[in-house]
């Protein structure tokens, strides 16, 4: 078994590293907020990715197939109350929640 001193070393090397890891991007951004690309990015961003995560769960959905309707059915919520209201938080839990209601009372058998 090592002996304490290497055990104290590589944990004080261990906790250094995870800080210096932690503390690194706080750093880096200091210098990058006045960039005109990550401006560019924030305002882009969370649409953008929006768009990503619906294609990606949309993809192999049988259109032909019957269960297709309740993913169609909740994106078309989502988008509606997303358009009408202008909240984010609203019309992904009520996205969600449609989702959920009916592929759990249309495809429970």
């Amino acid at each position: 078994m090592p002996d304490t001193a290497y055990l104290l070393t590589a944990a004080a090397i261990a906790a250094a590293v995870t800080w210096a890891l932690r503390a690194a991007p706080f750093a880096a951004l200091t210098q990058l907020r006045s960039s005109e690309t990550l401006q560019y990015l924030r305002a882009r961003m969370p649409a953008g990715v929006m768009v990503i995560l619906a294609l990606y769960t949309l993809r192999d959905l049988p259109l032909t197939h019957g269960r297709a309707a309740a993913p169609l059915i909740a994106l078309a919520v989502t988008a509606g109350l997303h358009l009408w209201r202008r909240n984010a938080l609203l019309s992904v839990f009520a996205g969600t929640a449609v989702s959920v209601i009916l592929s759990s009372t249309l495809f429970a058998s």
